[in-house]
């Protein structure tokens, strides 16, 4: 098992806007590349965290449900739209993903 983890920076100002963009385009889109709730959450920081940092964390079996969801989400016109809209509150460059595995749950 493994929890794949997006993030980003979001702008000043902008946290709660992307985050609103964020939870919407999870629930439409995560249902066509099969991340279901129970699956995926959406995490910001807090205490000894940026506020402006956003965590997508989608948990997963193997490493080809991660390649497979890409695949999908590439494929999807609504998908490229959100991107450039989503753009705006987002600080160029700070998006990443990155892999952990699973050891205890």
């Amino acid at each position: 098992m493994f929890v794949a983890k997006r993030q980003i920076e979001a702008r000043f100002g902008y946290e709660q806007a992307a985050l609103n963009s964020m939870k919407k385009r999870l629930e439409e889109a995560g249902s066509q590349v099969g991340w279901k709730p129970d699956k995926v959450r959406l995490i910001t920081g807090s205490i000894g965290a940026n506020g402006s940092t956003i965590e997508t964390e989608v948990k997963i079996k193997e490493l080809r449900e991660l390649d497979e969801a890409w695949a999908k989400l590439a494929k999807l016109k609504a998908h490229k739209k959100w991107g450039k809209e989503f753009e705006k509150y987002v600080v160029s460059g700070t998006a990443r993903w990155q892999i952990f595995r699973i050891v205890s749950d």
